[in-house]
């Protein structure tokens, strides 16, 4: 079965990228997209893949976003393949043209529906009236190509609620591939560690300040943004705000994250609402446990208690957990391998399978 996935773009490599290659790999598929950083895409662990570019983006908010949703909706690679698979917030434009088709869908996007009021209320005039002018037709344009998916699935019953309630649809849960084997415990160090795009949902500036009042942990934080993202002026802001004891590496490579999850004593969560989150089950691969936000799909996938804490998204609770778990991490180490299989990639990829 000859098998293309269309994916947004691949810059920085998240939950979104993982899933995609994974599919691609997996069922010896083409990806379609947009922008290609082949180096990002190597250093996550991924080789071989076949990639087709439909040209690239303008690297400016919110014009990258429309340039990849146009060139989704006005591509044709009719009859070239078996079936289509979409992944991201774009490329489902391709799905009227592109039958039979199957979108993964990780999230309605989220300024659009359900962090609107968020992002309107945090622009200034006249900025707010011109995203409220740019946002109202975008999501009706959303809504019709969501419209032509011919069967959605989607990473968890958090997101499977959002979908239902914005595009009036129903879908199927298939929680994202973890290739659980590749991550091993090694210790528990002197660091917590902390993995996510640097984007405004993921509440960085929440995590400094918990560890501003955590003198004596240290917290080392993983991840990037994409040219052209929403979070340029965000990081810039935040960045400078970054207490002593928070190390920030941005991008790394697959195999120096994995040792990271190896040698950290925990992984610390704190997005808004997160739609399923993928790191909480690589650190307890790791046999790490996880304190997150009592929110969205970490309630999917820790066990609170068991696996590490869920607790109000507020800096004097995520700190006292942080205290609590840390001062025996090796209490849940069990627990956390037991449950990581259960997100396991041959799962992933079987199920996947019986959708198509």
């Amino acid at each position: 079965m000859r098998v293309a996935v269309f994916h947004d773009y691949f810059g920085a490599i998240g939950g979104g990228e993982k899933v995609a290659l994974t599919i691609a790999k997996h069922l010896s598929a083409d990806v379609i997209t947009t922008d290609i950083d082949e180096e990002t895409v190597s250093n996550a662990g991924y080789t071989g893949i076949n990639f087709i570019s439909l040209g690239g983006t303008v690297k400016t908010p919110p014009l990258k976003q429309v340039s990849a949703s146009l060139k989704f909706a006005l591509c044709d690679y009719r009859g070239k393949y078996d079936h289509y698979i979409f992944s991201g917030n774009w490329a489902h434009y391709a799905a009227a043209k592109h039958h039979p088709n199957l979108w993964y869908c990780h999230t309605p996007v989220r300024v659009f529906y359900d962090l609107y009021e968020r992002k309107i209320g945090k622009l200034q005039f006249p900025r707010r009236e011109l995203a409220k002018t740019w946002i109202y037709p975008q999501r009706l344009i959303d809504q019709h190509y969501a419209s032509k998916a011919d069967k959605i699935i989607t990473n968890s019953k958090n997101t499977q609620k959002r979908i239902k309630k914005y595009y009036n649809r129903d879908s199927k849960v298939v929680y994202p591939p973890v290739e659980t084997s590749r991550f091993k415990f090694k210790e528990y160090g002197d660091f917590w560690l902390s993995v996510n795009r640097l984007y405004p949902e993921k509440r960085i500036e929440l995590q400094f300040e918990v560890f501003r009042s955590l003198p004596k942990e240290k917290l080392v934080i993983v991840g990037g943004y994409s040219k052209g993202d929403h979070a340029e002026e965000y990081v810039r802001k935040v960045l400078k705000d970054a207490p002593p004891n928070v190390e920030i590496k941005g991008m790394i490579t697959e195999d120096e994250l994995t040792a990271l999850y190896g040698k950290c004593k925990g992984l610390v969560c704190t997005a808004i609402d997160e739609d399923f989150g993928m790191t909480p089950v690589e650190a307890m691969a790791s046999g790490k446990p996880v304190v997150a936000v009592d929110e969205g799909g970490f309630r999917e996938s820790i066990i609170d208690g068991a696996t590490g804490r869920l607790v109000k998204a507020e800096a004097d609770y995520l700190a006292n957990a942080i205290a609590e778990v840390g001062a025996n991490p090796g209490l849940y180490k069990e627990a956390c391998q037991k449950r990581a299989a259960e997100f396991d990639t041959k799962t992933f990829i079987k199920r996947l399978r019986g959708e198509l």
